[in-house]
C-alpha cells in the first residue's frame, strides 16, 4: 500500500497535464456538438422536406460509423483533400460530429414533446416559427431535454478519451505513456480512473441541481 502512495504520488503531476486538455476536449466538442445538435433537431421538425430529408439522412449516417472511423478519417483521410487538422481539432471536430448526432435526436423528441395547444396559440397570435421556436418552444423544450442531455454530457467526457488513438496527449494518453514507461500499469491506471470520477461525479451533481432548480421554477 505504501508503494502504491508513492507511486501515485509521483503519478500524478504527470496525469493532471492530460486532465486539462481532456477538459478542454469535452468542452469545445460540446459546444460544437449542441450547436450542431439544435441545427439538426429544427432541420428534422421544420416539417420542409428539402431540410428534414438531408438532416435525417446526415444524422443517420454518423449514427452508423463507429467514432473511432469517424476521427480517424478525419484525421488521416481529410489530408488527402487538402484539409489538414492538428490532432487536437480532428479530435473536436470527430467528437462533435459524432455527438451532435445523438443530441439533435434528443432535441427533437423534446421539441415534439411541447403540447401542440402552445404552439397552435403562439401561430395564432401570429408568431412566425423563428420567434415561436425561440420564445415558446425551445424554453419548454430545455426542461425535457436536461436529463438526457447531462447524460450526453459524461458520454462525451468519456468517448473524449478516444482521441489518444490520434495523439491528442489527453488523460488517457498521458496514462498509457506513463505505463509503458514505468510498467507500473496497475497504480496508473487506477489513477486514470479515478481522475474520470473525479470529472464525472461533480458534473451529474451539478447537472442534477440545476435539474431540481428548473423543475421548482417551473
Amino acid at each position: 500500500m505504501s508503494t502504491f502512495v508513492t507511486n501515485a504520488t509521483e503519478y500524478l503531476p504527470i496525469l493532471l497535464r492530460g486532465v486539462w486538455l481532456t477538459v478542454l476536449t469535452t468542452t469545445l466538442a460540446l459546444c460544437l456538438a449542441t450547436a450542431l445538435g439544435l441545427v439538426w433537431a429544427i432541420m428534422r421538425t421544420s416539417g420542409i422536406s428539402s431540410l428534414s430529408v438531408p438532416a435525417r439522412f446526415l444524422v443517420e449516417f454518423l449514427r452508423g460509423i463507429p467514432l473511432l472511423v469517424v476521427l480517424f478519417y478525419i484525421y488521416f483521410v481529410a489530408p488527402d483533400i487538402g484539409i489538414n487538422l492538428t490532432a487536437l481539432q480532428a479530435g473536436v471536430l470527430g467528437l462533435g460530429l459524432a455527438h451532435s448526432c445523438y443530441l439533435g435526436e434528443t432535441f427533437r423528441a423534446g421539441i415534439e414533446a411541447v403540447d401542440k395547444g402552445q404552439i397552435e396559440a403562439a401561430k395564432s397570435i401570429g408568431m412566425r416559427r423563428p420567434l415561436m421556436m425561440r420564445r415558446v418552444v425551445l424554453p419548454q423544450a430545455l426542461r425535457i431535454v436536461l436529463p438526457p442531455y447531462a447524460n450526453n454530457m459524461v458520454m462525451l467526457l468519456k468517448d473524449s478519451s478516444l482521441v489518444s488513438v490520434i495523439s491528442v496527449q489527453e488523460l488517457t494518453m498521458q496514462g498509457k505513456m506513463l505505463a509503458s514507461s514505468t510498467f507500473d500499469n496497475m497504480t496508473v491506471f487506477t489513477l486514470v480512473a479515478a481522475l474520470y470520477l473525479c470529472l464525472t461525479i461533480p458534473l451529474n451533481f451539478l447537472m442534477r441541481r440545476v435539474e431540481i432548480h428548473m423543475e421548482q421554477a417551473g
